[in-house]
């Protein structure tokens, strides 16, 4: 028997009668007013820059890699060519997966206007071939223990004031590196570093106005020009290839088979400084596979990207306390979703509602089982820690959501165009320092600047949302080195 042929929205039976508009089942909401709902999001929730806020960006970048510079001739503990991973958004924004229990509350706003997460390697292991196995046997599923076994003996003398140790029966010593002593470390050493850089200040270098170790992070917010730009920088251990334990993950079928080749998507890997619920602080890290997570987002079409990020505003703080579910946990079950539905469903411009009710649907559902598989350890079951009253209390708030999500869009609306606001208030009330902008007079030193400003406005416009790797030689700053997804600068 022949499969039915749908018919477009809008008619009946293919034919030119108009039909009755599409109504979302649960809510009664009309589809096409949550469709332009979430375009009014997403118009005021991505922002354009100009010429003036490019060079900002690059102007609070270039502050960063030269203190980081500092911070490696500090000591020489981190590795001389380092290679970092920059990405659009804050650790709150789900970019990678930690926790935010130990995180103080920032608002866009209030509080920065732009932020991204610096992903730094501590160590590196990158001279080995896949798949890389690690000490997982003290720890929970995604977890792991880091003997520094796995490096020379410099390595080991550099870094064993930031480890544990362990004595084995037989007199051996084993140093564990440790996530809480490092972020002790790395947060003492840019303290000293910025007081160093404080006592000289130059024109044009962005104001220091917040430094906060919060947990194993490190948050820098920095006032450049009119804009203030907050950094969540994290101390990580990086390899290339492959983790054992994800394996089986690479056997099975994905939605991004064909459209990027599996070399790009295993690329590498980091052990980010979280441990598990029941875990040991001082020694565990959690496994994070956000070098392929940059990958993996230029599968996704834009409208489950917006329905994405519209669902994340919504839940982001409806569901803060108490601490359960995170933006990263809505992200993983988007790539499931992206695994489990037809690649044409998904790519309907037009969807974006049908998109958010459906990740409401799947974040209800995972609550209500106390089961959100990670996208890349699928035994691992990220909400397992939970407790019963936790997971009820969340799934009733979102049910509300779920019955009235044009209200829920229009308050995340409502968010959104008050956070713009607060920014151009403080941008008409002038610049927090005196960048000079790329017009200014100055001679021949600005035109790079002006340049690259112009340069990084159109990558910026071209590619709204991607992720930027960054390749930096500390005894070289003066040179940008990155690169936005596939594009390099």
């Amino acid at each position: 028997m022949a499969a039915p042929i749908p018919t477009k929205p809008g008619t009946v039976g293919g034919g030119s009668k108009p039909a009755s508009p599409e109504l979302d089942f649960r809510s009664g909401a009309r589809v096409e007013e949550l469709n332009k709902l979430i375009q009014e999001f997403s118009k005021h929730d991505q922002r354009e820059y100009d010429d003036q806020r490019a060079l900002e960006i690059h102007t609070a970048k270039d502050f960063i890699f030269s203190m980081l510079g500092m911070v490696q001739k500090l000591d020489q503990k981190l590795p001389v060519a380092n290679e970092y991973l920059l990405l659009s958004g804050g650790v709150r924004e789900g970019v990678v997966d930690l926790d935010l229990d130990e995180l103080n509350v920032y608002a866009r706003g209030t509080d920065y206007d732009m932020d991204f997460t610096l992903l730094v390697p501590a160590l590196k292991l990158h001279d080995r071939n896949q798949p890389v196995t690690l000490d997982m046997r003290h720890s929970a599923l995604c977890h792991s223990w880091l003997s520094l076994r796995l490096f020379d003996e410099g390595t080991i003398t550099k870094w064993k004031d930031c480890c544990t140790i362990v004595d084995h029966i037989n007199g051996a010593t084993n140093y564990f590196f440790s996530p809480t002593k490092v972020a002790d470390w790395f947060h003492e050493s840019i303290s000293i570093v910025l007081s160093e850089i404080q006592k000289k200040p130059q024109r044009g270098m962005p104001k220091v106005e917040k430094v906060e170790k919060n947990g194993t992070i490190i948050t820098i917010i920095l006032g450049v020009g009119s804009s203030r730009m907050m950094y969540d920088i994290v101390p990580v251990v990086s390899f290339k290839g492959w983790p054992a334990v994800a394996q089986s993950w690479l056997m099975e079928n994905h939605f991004w088979d064909g459209k990027i080749t599996e070399e790009e998507v295993i690329s590498g890997f980091y052990l980010v400084p979280a441990c598990s619920y029941k875990g040991k602080k001082d020694n565990e890290w959690r496994l994070s596979f956000a070098r392929s997570e940059v990958q993996l987002k230029k599968c996704i079409s834009s409208s489950l990207m917006q329905g994405y990020q519209a669902c994340k505003a919504i839940i982001i703080k409806l569901l803060s306390r108490p601490k359960a579910i995170s933006p990263y946990h809505l992200r993983s079950m988007m790539l499931w979703a992206c695994d489990r539905l037809p690649a044409n469903y998904l790519a309907q411009d037009d969807y974006a509602a049908h998109f958010l009710l459906g990740l409401i649907d799947d974040l209800q559902h995972c609550l209500v089982n106390k089961m959100c598989p990670n996208y890349f350890i699928p035994q691992c079951n990220m909400l397992e820690h939970l407790s019963e009253e936790t997971v009820m209390l969340h799934a009733r708030k979102l049910s509300s959501v779920r019955s009235d999500p044009a209200e829920h869009l229009r308050t995340a609306i409502e968010h959104v165009k008050a956070a713009n606001r607060l920014t151009m208030d403080i941008q008409r009330r002038g610049s927090t320092t005196s960048i000079p902008s790329p017009q200014s007079d100055g001679g021949d030193n600005n035109q790079p600047d002006d340049r690259l400003a112009k340069k990084l406005q159109q990558l910026v416009t071209e590619n709204p949302g991607k992720s930027i790797s960054v390749f930096i030689n500390p005894d070289d700053v003066t040179r940008p080195h990155f690169r936005i997804d596939d594009k390099f600068f």
